[in-house]
C-alpha cells in the first residue's frame, strides 16, 4: 500500500457510468445512468435523455426546484428505492461562494451527484518528541463508515451555517471542545475530490483547519457519532494511513495535506512531490 493510493481511491472516477444533472442548461451534479432512468416516471420535473439529466424550466427558482425534488424523494423512499432522510439540507451549487440554485436533503445529494461541503479539523499537540494528532473512532452504528478512524471533529456543511459557525457546533458535539477553543482553528486550505463510492457520487470540498489543543485538554463523546479518542505520534498516524484502510476514505486526504504542510513526509522523497500534485488538483466542473 502506498499513500498514493489514498488519493487514487478518492478521484476514482469512470465517467461512462454517470450523466450529468443539469439545471438552467448548467451542470450541477452527476447520477448513475440507473438512478437517472428511475427519474423518467416524474416528466413534469425532469426530462431524462441518454445524454443527460435535466431539471424542467417550469421550476423557475430556487423554492420550487426544492418542492420539486423533495417530492420526488418523498416518492422514492416510499417505494424502497432511493435515499434514506437526513433531515438536514445542503446548497446546491458549484462554489460556496454561488447562491444555491435549490436545497437538497442530505440524503438524496450522493444520488443527484450535487456538490456538497464540509470542514475537517486536526486537532493537534506540540510536544518535545514532535507532533501529536488526536484521531477519533466513529461508531460502529454509522451508516456511513462505521468503525472507521478520523478527525477529531469532521462534519457536512449544513445551508444557512457559516462554516465558523458549524466548525463550533460540531466541535462542541462531537468532541466536548468548547467555543472559545474551537474558534481558535485556523483554515488551511481546502481539497476537493470527486469519486465513485458505493455506486453513488462523492463531489466534496473540504475546507481544512488546523487546532492546537493545549496538553491536559482531552476530547470526549458527546453525542453518537464517535466511540473515542486517542493521541497518536504523527508518525504512528503516517503508518496507518499508508499501510491500511482504517482511516475515512476522504479524511485520508484531510492528513495528507497535514502531512505536507508540517513537513512529516521526505523531501527527496519523488512520491512527496507527486503527492502534492495530485492532492491539490481539482476535478473539472
Amino acid at each position: 500500500m502506498s499513500l498514493a493510493n489514498k488519493i487514487t481511491r478518492c478521484h476514482y472516477w469512470p465517467e461512462d457510468q454517470f450523466r450529468p444533472f443539469l439545471i438552467g442548461g448548467k451542470v450541477q451534479g452527476w447520477m448513475t445512468h440507473a438512478f437517472a432512468e428511475g427519474l423518467d416516471s416524474y416528466p413534469g420535473i425532469f426530462t431524462v435523455t441518454q445524454d443527460s439529466v435535466s431539471l424542467s424550466p417550469a421550476l423557475a427558482g430556487p423554492a420550487a426546484r426544492t418542492a420539486a425534488v423533495d417530492g420526488v424523494m418523498d416518492d422514492i423512499i416510499s417505494r424502497g428505492l432511493g435515499p434514506r432522510r437526513r433531515r438536514e439540507v445542503y446548497p446546491v451549487n458549484r462554489a460556496w461562494e454561488e447562491p444555491p440554485v435549490m436545497l437538497i436533503d442530505r440524503g438524496a445529494v450522493p444520488y443527484f451527484g450535487t456538490r456538497s461541503y464540509g470542514v475537517h479539523v486536526n486537532g493537534y499537540l506540540r510536544r518535545t518528541d514532535g507532533l501529536h494528532l488526536w484521531v477519533g473512532r466513529r461508531n460502529a452504528n454509522k451508516p456511513v463508515a462505521p468503525g472507521k478512524l478520523d478527525h477529531i471533529v469532521a462534519g457536512g456543511q449544513p445551508f444557512g451555517l457559516t462554516l465558523e459557525e458549524n466548525l463550533v457546533k460540531e466541535s462542541w458535539e462531537e468532541a466536548s471542545l468548547e467555543e472559545a477553543l474551537a474558534s481558535k482553528a485556523k483554515p488551511v486550505g481546502q481539497i476537493a475530490y470527486r469519486c465513485l463510492l458505493d455506486n453513488h457520487v462523492r463531489d466534496d470540498v473540504l475546507f481544512c483547519y488546523d487546532l492546537e489543543l493545549p496538553e491536559g485538554v482531552t476530547p470526549r463523546p458527546q453525542d453518537d457519532e464517535v466511540e473515542s479518542f486517542e493521541l497518536w505520534p504523527l508518525a504512528e498516524v503516517i503508518e496507518r494511513v499508508r499501510d491500511s484502510d482504517d482511516f475515512k476514505f476522504n479524511v485520508n486526504l484531510v492528513l495528507l495535506d497535514f502531512f505536507l504542510r508540517h513537513g512529516a513526509l521526505e523531501e527527496s522523497d519523488p512520491e512527496t512531490a507527486e503527492l502534492a500534485a495530485r492532492l491539490y488538483s481539482r476535478p473539472p466542473d
